[in-house]
């Protein structure tokens, strides 16, 4: 099979950003996951099973053989549509996998509470994830399939991944015993909340919405100060009936920061909401395709 061209592009910051989130993500497996037999699904939840079934194997090597495996039916049935740093980050989290283990091996849990152990087994791969994310990269793994199912079928990608990491979490306690899959089923529902929480706060900005007697220098110190764009219009104040102009802008904390404290010092009488806003596509932001 003639695998297809992929078009690589990508700034050196993205690359760091990527190797440090999956970097969290297998410390969280190689720490927490694998001493405890916590299996929250995804592939390694299933390298966890196959290196207790199979001796000899241990989790970063069977990692790297279902990723490749996932990989290849992923072009056979997709294509390049999910990308080359889909492909990267496949490998580079099982490599990193592999070398925790050989580095740091550890044959019990590091403290005697799976509940702590668990709660850090969930934030570390949640946050290492969101950072992945973030730069517009997967872990790939079990998304490839659901992708190819959703291809298919047509059936939900969310729903997909939801259904089988289940069933990988509830199948471990054929393996691992009753306790060790209802931890594993408690952190599949905790990473959920976990990767989106994590996401979230990475992309969060300021919109502020302006009412004031000075919107040119405000609109000047935006533009020109912030390099911000901003959106002004007018309204009527209901109880005044005076025509006033409002500023629509969307910036960072900091320098929503700057602007709230030129506005008190040219205006102190200025109307400001400042509201959090985390989805924005647009010049300056995110582009719609990410």
């Amino acid at each position: 099979m003639k695998l297809p061209l992929v078009r690589i592009d990508v700034k050196p910051g993205q690359i760091v950003m990527i190797n440090f989130g999956l970097f969290l993500v297998a410390a969280g497996i190689v720490f927490f996951k694998i001493p405890n037999n916590f299996v929250t699904g995804g592939v390694s939840g299933i390298s966890i099973i196959a290196a207790r079934l199979l001796p000899g194997i241990s989790v970063g090597p069977a990692m790297t053989g279902i990723n490749a495996l996932l990989i290849v039916l992923g072009f056979a049935f997709l294509g390049s549509s999910f990308g080359w740093k889909t492909i990267y980050a496949s490998f580079a989290l099982s490599g990193m996998v592999w070398i925790l283990e050989a580095l740091v091996p550890l044959h019990a849990p590091l403290t005697g509470d799976p509940l702590l152990e668990l709660v850090y087994s969930v934030v570390l791969p949640g946050i290492g994830s969101a950072i992945v994310f973030n730069n517009n990269a997967s872990t790939g793994g079990t998304d490839i399939l659901a992708k190819i199912l959703n291809r298919k079928t047509n059936v939900n990608i969310g729903i997909t991944l939801l259904a089988s990491d289940f069933c990988i979490a509830a199948g471990s306690v054929f393996v691992f015993g009753i306790e060790c899959a209802l931890y594993s089923v408690l952190g599949l529902a905790m990473k959920a909340v976990v990767v989106d929480m994590a996401i979230e706060s990475m992309n969060v900005h300021k919109k502020m919405e302006i009412v004031t007697t000075e919107p040119a220098l405000v609109r000047g110190f935006i533009l020109d100060t912030v390099h911000r764009g901003a959106t002004m219009y007018t309204a009527q104040g209901a109880f005044s009936g005076q025509g006033l102009t409002v500023i629509h802008t969307v910036v960072s904390r900091r320098e929503a920061f700057k602007i709230r404290s030129f506005i008190k010092i040219i205006d102190p009488q200025a109307f400001i909401t400042i509201t959090n806003a985390s989805q924005i596509i647009g010049k300056g932001f995110r582009s719609g395709d990410t």
